[in-house]
């Protein structure tokens, strides 16, 4: 599985609770950095798979925006969001 990233450090990720390996691919000077999971298990068609990764971002990390709690529905926690779009080139 690849994921989109852009000037993030990933600490750990996991699916469904167990730990997953995981890689940066090449750094592109516009596109970001892939980050290349490995599924700990064989997904299985229908299977559902929660993928949890722990991260920092930076002040670069433009694909990535916050609300503050007061900005959400709930006022409790914060909301991370992406406006990433697909690329075609």
């Amino acid at each position: 599985q690849v994921l989109d990233t852009k000037d993030l450090q990933v600490f750990k990720v996991t699916v469904n609770g167990q730990d997953a390996k995981f890689v940066f691919g090449e750094k592109h000077s516009f596109k970001g950095t892939p980050l290349e999971i490995t599924l700990p298990f064989e997904l299985r068609r229908g299977q559902e798979a929660i993928v949890e990764i722990s991260f920092e971002s930076s002040p670069k990390s433009t694909a990535l925006q916050w609300f503050t709690p007061e900005q959400t529905s709930g006022k409790k926690h914060p909301f991370l969001f992406s406006q990433c779009q697909v690329e075609w080139i």
